[in-house]
């Protein structure tokens, strides 16, 4: 896993440096944006519904049982900034997914110009932003049932003090979809079928989404980090699935 990290942090540095690239500044602008919106937006609800969900869920524990407080705070305020997070996530890459389709294309142009479509003609362009929205439902679809499922796991004794490595694991594991996915779907790649080969290489695809979480929590590269994991993502993809999902 040490060596997968590794990689993951490679990836993501490499997609920092080139953020400011020619070519590249102009797909970075607005996913920046987007994702200054999102940052806001979150910190502001994140921060006024907080105190209101610990007191009501607080208050349905029986009396005897306040002691608990103390254990179940920091679980639920972790679960609760981990699921406020996720809901401003969906939205800021719904609005900047047709912009991080070309931003991916851009990158594969550059690193694997064999991967993607003889021809992208005005027909592929008008396409472009209805296929994006899809395939991010599709993504949507899912995580759903499976936070969902994590959320249930939160309210259960016991099980609920491993939740926070869970969600921690599987949001790590989303990032890696849903930045990998932009380069997948340029090649035509199915959701399915990105699906198998990321599982096929598990130790490098959670490596990547365990540094894009880790990169999330340092002030001013959360702001860059939705261009910078696109990116990092799209040459992950192109450097070790490209040329197998070629063959298929």
């Amino acid at each position: 896993m040490s060596q997968a990290l590794t990689e993951g942090v490679k990836y993501f540095i490499t997609g920092i440096r080139l953020l400011p690239k020619p070519g590249i500044r102009a797909f970075v602008i607005l996913p920046l944006l987007a994702n200054l919106l999102v940052f806001s937006g979150m910190i502001y609800y994140g921060s006024s519904q907080f105190s209101d969900w610990m007191s009501g869920f607080m208050g349905s524990i029986p009396g005897w049982l306040s002691f608990l407080e103390y254990v179940l705070w920091p679980i639920f305020a972790l679960t609760i900034a981990v699921a406020v997070f996720f809901l401003f996530t969906i939205v800021a890459n719904l609005i900047a997914a047709p912009f991080n389709g070309l931003l991916a294309e851009r990158i594969q142009q550059q690193h694997a110009p064999d991967s993607l479509p003889q021809t992208f003609g005005m027909k592929d362009w008008m396409m472009l932003v209805p296929r994006s929205l899809s395939r991010e439902l599709q993504k949507i679809m899912y995580y759903l049932p499976r936070a969902l499922l994590l959320l249930v796991l939160t309210f259960i004794p016991v099980i609920n003090l491993i939740t926070p490595i869970l969600w921690f694991l599987f949001s790590a594991w989303m990032l890696a979809i849903q930045y990998c996915d932009f380069a997948a779907d340029n090649q035509q790649i199915s959701f399915k079928a990105m699906l198998r080969q990321l599982k096929d290489d598990w130790g490098g695809s959670l490596g990547l989404g365990i540094c894009l979480s880790l990169a999330m929590l340092i002030p001013g590269v959360n702001l860059i980090l939705m261009p910078a994991a696109v990116i990092a993502g799209s040459l992950l993809w192109c450097q070790r699935h490209a040329a197998e999902a070629e063959q298929q």
